[in-house]
């Protein structure tokens, strides 16, 4: 459970947004879509290697 705790004169949509973005760096609602249906361990693995590929490529290109 996330706790955002509200400092004395704090703005109630600063103290929401600190909530939101706490929220979306915990993953919850990605880990409930991945729960949903199973994955075999082969496709999360080459999903990963996809990702990891994907990445390089990106670095390799800044690098040019």
């Amino acid at each position: 459970m996330l706790k955002i705790i509200i400092k004395e004169g704090e703005n109630i949509e600063r103290a929401l947004k600190r909530y939101k973005r706490k929220y979306r760096n915990v993953k919850v609602m990605q880990n409930l879509r991945e729960a949903q249906f199973f994955t075999k361990p082969s496709v999360k693995r080459r999903k990963e290697i996809q990702k990891a590929e994907y990445i390089q490529n990106i670095r390799d290109q800044e690098d040019i």
